[in-house]
């Protein structure tokens, strides 16, 4: 996937992957870019943006490159109904209106992660807030939108959490700064309920929360908000996310993704234990 997304229409993660298979079965069948692309009457160009996951999947062109590839007919009815399927448009469709081009591939990844490690300075992370916490922040951010275009946005993270209560969620683990848990979101009885809620995530068997104390002092996470993804594809390659104002940033590149994970596990070890955070949110509430 493309290091830099601040545009475009975002793949699912079917898609990326069976666009990998695609490239990997050329490779393997020793077929270059220009024979692949007169297999189906393209130019090459098409072919990469096919296996780039920059298109969509076209039954026909998939065929034929499969058949190019001396992939057996058995198995080439198998990966049409893959195709089919990553070619339908992801849930987070309907929410297009408030959902930008940049962040609809964060939606995809997330979803269909299988562990999700995180680092968050600010807020709580959008799988983990109340509808009320939620509300408050968007209406901080988004001042001129009307009441309806609020709940929609609203609603999108709402729906988010969904994956939380799949047979198969993904491993959330999650650092905090202690910022996080002490800044008035929409006022004290909003902040109650969202410290109730992070304790009730806690019993999730799949939810680690850490709270970075400001007492810990400098840690190496402190340049802003990341996400790392990890999946059960294993054509698809953990990806890191970052975001800014103008929009969002991806890495994917095995460099760049171990320099997050070695910085997440340097502050795991710094922020406080795991079994200490139900004990701090109460504290925290206590405060209130």
């Amino acid at each position: 996937m493309s290091e830099n997304r601040s545009g475009g229409s975002a793949p699912t993660v079917l898609r990326m992957v069976l666009g990998k298979r695609l490239r990997h079965l050329r490779e393997r069948a020793g077929v270059s870019f220009d024979e692949a692309a007169r297999a189906i009457e393209v130019t090459a160009l098409t072919v990469r943006r096919i296996e780039k996951a920059e298109v969509g999947l076209r039954i026909p062109y998939v065929r034929e490159l499969l058949r190019a590839y001396g992939v057996p007919a058995a198995e080439i009815d198998g990966f049409l109904t893959l195709a089919r399927e990553a070619n339908k448009p992801g849930w987070w469709y309907k929410y297009r209106d408030v959902l930008p081009d940049w962040f609809s591939a964060y939606v995809s990844l997330e979803s269909e992660a299988s562990v999700i490690r995180l680092y968050e300075p600010h807020y709580v992370p959008g799988l983990l807030q109340t509808h009320e916490y939620a509300t408050a922040l968007m209406r901080t951010g988004f001042p001129n939108e009307s009441a309806e275009e609020i709940e929609r946005r609203v609603a999108l993270r709402l729906r988010r959490q969904d994956l939380l209560a799949k047979p198969d969620a993904p491993a959330v683990w999650a650092i905090l700064e202690e910022t996080v848990l002490r800044r008035p979101v929409g006022g004290v009885e909003v902040m109650r309920a969202q410290l109730d809620r992070l304790a009730e995530v806690l019993e999730m068997p799949k939810v680690r929360i850490q709270v970075m104390r400001l007492s810990a002092g400098a840690h190496p996470g402190a340049f802003g908000p990341f996400h790392h993804f990890r999946f059960g594809f294993s054509e698809l390659p953990d990806v890191v996310y970052t975001e800014n104002l103008a929009g969002s940033v991806y890495y994917d590149r095995p460099d760049d993704v171990v320099t997050y994970l070695e910085v997440l596990d340097r502050m795991s070890v710094q922020a406080e234990p795991v079994t200490r955070t139900r004990d701090i949110l109460a504290e925290l509430r206590k405060e209130l």
